[in-house]
């Protein structure tokens, strides 16, 4: 088996942030605009104070855009 995508660590400060959820962005995990022309858009997430994130990047989380540990349970063999 090999390693599961592990979430993105980063630091939030207080404020509104987009998070891309079409997979294209540019700047991963943060929303670039890359999902123009179609349906998708990105999760917007407002935080009061600043504080560490931990964002999926399995894209299996049913806490998107957090990470809920789903990572930890995929079978990613090919």
């Amino acid at each position: 088996m090999t390693t599961p995508m592990t979430p993105f660590s980063i630091n939030l400060a207080a404020g509104t942030h987009y998070f891309c959820r079409c997979g294209c962005s540019g700047k991963l995990p943060f929303c670039d605009g890359a999902h123009q022309g179609s349906d998708i858009q990105p999760y917007v997430v407002t935080v009061e104070t600043a504080q560490t994130a931990y964002i999926c990047a399995c894209g299996q989380s049913q806490k998107r855009p957090f990470c809920g540990g789903t990572h930890k349970t995929l079978d990613t063999r090919a």
